[in-house]
């Protein structure tokens, strides 16, 4: 088992040796606006991933995946010299879709913040359905209660008196 911060430190080689490798040696006219996002390796640094996004459609994303696919092996061997390890790491590309989730989550929060407002409206509009106040006492029931009030004050029940 290898320390984790050497295979944080590999991990972070391998997202710039993939970025600098597909920026000036590949020359695939299907590789796209890529960038290069994150790179993970497991820890007996054998299999590493590597992130990336595709600016453009579903179409640039496939040309582009293709294109790292028909590249792994250049890819792959640039890496294992670079890192001097006894085995190079096999390299998977996986499409980073963080920028679809994103737009995915700001569309479910504008529409929450939407029906929040609809809400607010309703109710702001709403009217009770009874009497605003349901529990209200008839008017010889406050007689009796302030009348049994004002006893209490006047004569102590219970207890000594002494």
């Amino acid at each position: 088992m290898s320390d984790p911060a050497k295979v944080r430190r590999h991990a972070e080689r391998i997202r710039e040796l993939v970025a600098s490798v597909v920026r000036s040696q590949i020359k695939d006219p299907r590789l796209g606006m890529i960038t290069i996002t994150d790179a993970r390796i497991t820890a007996d640094l054998r299999d590493a991933t590597v992130f990336y996004t595709v600016l453009g459609d579903a179409a640039a994303q496939s040309s582009t995946a293709a294109a790292l696919e028909s590249a792994k092996g250049l890819l792959r061997s640039t890496v294992g010299k670079a890192l001097g390890l006894r085995h190079s790491p096999t390299l998977t590309f996986v499409l980073d879709d963080v920028q679809d989730q994103v737009k995915h989550i700001d569309d479910l929060l504008t529409a929450a913040r939407n029906a929040d407002a609809e809400v607010q409206r309703l109710a702001a509009q709403a009217k009770y359905a009874g009497e605003a106040q349901p529990y209200r006492l008839d008017e010889d029931d406050d007689a009796e209660v302030d009348a049994a009030e004002t006893a209490d004050a006047v004569e102590p029940r219970g207890g000594d008196q002494r």
